[in-house]
């Protein structure tokens, strides 16, 4: 048996699978941003993470039949929480939706000559460094979500690296040094699918597995749900939709447009075109809240606007409720609706916000296009893959064909491929 996690920004789940990929077991826990009223600052408590991977744990091993063979962890970044020399965090962590470090990112791109986002892990350290010395000192290791709770479970702390041209969004000694950051508190790093360690007896009496069980490196939920939906061929592309959305194009050769981000992709040899747009679905859970909706079901949202024909009455909404990525990169940019009269009403409202995430899509696919590279079909995983009505309006604005994957949360099958890959069941991840 593999158990697998994913630490999302709303929800985090859990998923049992027997050898053959079966699914034998699968649960997920809401969790929430803390509430802050400077809409640059985006946080978590960790203590949410570890809380949710506990209460899944209940539930998934009363469905154990057998014996856990492995655990893999993947999760949303760049998230940075700095933790102290008892392993207990000391502030929230600094979620990826957080912007408040473009003075410090601005510093990072003069020393390194390349772009550095303000959201990305190294601006987040070296803000801390400078606004916040008292916890800088005092940290013994940064670390990213999924690193985390791997170093909860094994003791053993690593920096998870999906590939060597990931690095430039990282960090390196050189870099570190050039800012007056001690290399010794950012963990060494190790690729997906390396061994961590293994649950030691403080993990298990924190998480309530049995001592001795194999932990393999995981990593990001994009890089994650690649493999799961197996974007692993030029032309296809993974729209890992959730509280962000991430656009990723599997290509035989790399892009060096700004206004994109280029990886190694997790099969050697080709890369990993990726637009990240930064609220989509989160752009619609804080409407529906706003509005009075917090208890109602998506589905019976997506119901009630199911007959709104497409332009939502001649209404647009921008997305940009925490600045935006892909591709602007602007993180002063701001959401609002457009055109908006007394002829609108809620389920206006709500549609316009689902077609502005096509359009967000559509946007980010058509620089991939300017390009020169080629897209053939769009598969869609995470929790809004379960709308037919919001996959069909994604289809319809993008002009793009619309696959759905039976396991929507994808990511934890490519938890999953690494598990069995990692403990020597297979000798590559293609």
């Amino acid at each position: 048996m593999i158990l697998v996690y994913d630490i999302g920004t709303s929800l985090i789940k859990g998923a049992l699978f027997d050898r053959d990929a079966a699914l034998i077991d699968h649960f997920e826990v809401p969790v929430t941003l803390l509430e802050n009223e400077d809409p640059l600052i985006h946080e978590q408590d960790p203590e949410a993470w570890i809380n949710a991977i506990k209460e899944i744990n209940k539930r998934i091993i009363n469905s154990l039949h057998g014996n856990i063979d492995g655990v893999v962890i993947s999760g949303n970044g760049p998230t940075l929480l700095p933790a102290g020399v008892d392993g207990k965090p000391l502030t929230p962590a600094i979620s990826w939706m957080d912007s408040r470090c473009s003075a410090e990112s601005d510093i990072i791109k003069e020393i390194t000559g390349s772009y550095i986002d303000s959201t990305f892990y190294l601006p987040k350290a070296y803000w801390l460094f400078k606004h916040r010395p008292d916890v800088y000192e005092k940290t013994k290791y940064f670390f990213s979500c999924p690193e985390y709770i791997n170093f909860l479970l094994t003791g053993n702390a690593f920096t998870i690296l999906p590939g060597s041209n990931f690095l430039k969004y990282f960090w390196s000694d050189d870099i570190l040094n050039g800012l007056g950051l001690d290399p010794g508190r950012f963990p060494g790093f190790i690729k997906p699918g390396s061994m961590v360690g293994k649950v030691t007896g403080k993990g298990m009496s924190l998480f309530g597995l049995k001592a001795g069980i194999p932990v393999i490196a995981g990593g990001p939920d994009f890089v994650m749900s690649i493999l799961g939906t197996g974007t692993v061929s030029p032309g296809r592309a993974c729209d890992r939709a959730g509280t962000s959305e991430g656009i990723n194009l599997c290509s035989e050769r790399m892009i060096t447009d700004s206004r994109l981000l280029s990886f190694g992709h997790i099969i050697e040899g080709y890369y990993n075109i990726s637009g990240i747009i930064s609220t989509t679905g989160k752009a619609l859970e804080w409407f529906k809240n706003i509005t009075g909706r917090e208890k109602l079901d998506y589905n019976r949202i997506f119901e009630d606007i199911s007959g709104i024909p497409a332009g939502s009455g001649k209404l647009i909404f921008l997305p940009y409720l925490a600045g935006e990525r892909a591709p602007i990169w602007d993180d002063n940019a701001r959401g609002g609706f457009i055109g908006l009269t007394v002829n609108h009403g809620l389920n206006e409202m709500t549609h316009a916000i689902l077609e502005s995430v096509g359009y967000a899509i559509r946007h980010v696919i058509e620089v991939m296009e300017e390009n020169g590279v080629s897209m053939q079909e769009l598969r869609i995983t995470g929790s809004p893959a379960r709308s037919p009505l919001w996959n069909q309006i994604k289809a319809n604005i993008t002009g793009k064909r619309i696959m759905v994957p039976l396991l929507t949360d994808s990511e934890l099958l490519g938890d999953f491929c690494l598990a069995l890959y990692g403990l020597g069941e297979y000798d590559n991840l293609a």
